[in-house]
């Protein structure tokens, strides 16, 4: 059984593979990336490294070939529904069997800006008929990266989210819980929600409080203040709008979503986020 993962070279997809070595072995792992070079460590760790760029659907015809069971990392930049869908036409041209997708939670329901083009993409892939489990991922604790630094060197935590809800989770869980849905051999279920435990933007702070052993104010501000916020400390203008409504659809509770799908997959608990908090302080 031949196994692929697009968008092996970014962060999501980096850890996917380390964790897909060591469930099988690296002759049936199979990467397509848009920078061969890139993967060159891959490459010597024995993964058959392809060249497939999404914006070019060609390769990803031939990357794809000879490939029973495709994970599809929802590409970040351009018309990400044209280029998935690409991504789909190559997968049904090269008869692979079976399609994961990076999703977000509650897709096709949801009213988050990133949404739209998840659920267009699950569409999509509904259509072609090739068997498949949409990986509806919550939110990367790491996400809140820059906040959570920036809080420990004393400046108040910012929270434009009020009391939304969000499901947390490290993102080598999500990578896990990936590659084992990539590796299952049959799945009782088609869509996994997956979310962390519901917290707020403070009991976040508490926790990151906990952890560094100092005092962690919280700051809530209205979401055109976050924007103006962002503006200043050298986020591109043209960004800024989008963040600000992906701002907006957390406090309005578009990740507010409570499942214990991602437990079931991974076959464990999930990391506690204070460790990974730890270790972001400490990097």
């Amino acid at each position: 059984m031949k196994l692929l993962v697009t968008g092996a070279t970014g962060q999501l997809g980096s850890l996917v593979v380390k964790h897909l070595l060591t469930k099988v072995p690296a002759e049936q792992i199979s990467v397509s990336v848009r920078n061969p070079q890139k993967a060159a460590h891959l490459k010597d760790a024995g993964v058959d490294v392809r060249h497939g760029d999404f914006t070019q659907p060609d390769t990803l015809t031939s990357a794809f070939k000879g490939i029973d069971r495709l994970l599809i990392i929802s590409t970040a930049d351009g018309d990400r529904v044209e280029q998935h869908k690409a991504a789909i036409e190559a997968a049904k041209a090269a008869n692979v069997r079976f399609i994961a997708y990076t999703s977000v939670v509650n897709a096709r329901e949801s009213q988050l800006v990133l949404a739209n083009d998840h659920a267009k993409t699950e569409e999509a892939i509904l259509a072609s008929g090739i068997p498949h489990v949409f990986l509806r991922n919550n939110w990367y604790v790491e996400n809140e990266k820059d906040t959570i630094l920036a809080s420990v060197s004393g400046a108040p935590f910012l929270s434009p989210i009020g009391e939304g809800l969000v499901g947390w989770a490290t993102r080598n869980d999500y990578a896990e819980a990936a590659a084992n849905a990539l590796t299952l051999a049959v799945h009782d279920q088609e869509i996994y929600e997956l979310s962390g435990p519901l917290r707020t933007h403070s009991e976040l702070a508490q926790i990151v409080s906990k952890v560094s052993g100092k005092e962690i104010k919280v700051e809530k501000i209205d979401v055109d203040t976050f924007g103006d916020f962002l503006a200043s400390n050298g986020v591109p203008k043209e960004a800024v709008p989008f963040v600000k409504a992906i701002q907006s659809g957390i406090r309005d509770g578009a990740l507010a979503v409570e499942s214990q799908d991602f437990e079931t997959l991974l076959g464990r608990p999930l990391t506690p986020i204070e460790e990974r908090i730890r270790e972001l302080i400490s990097e």
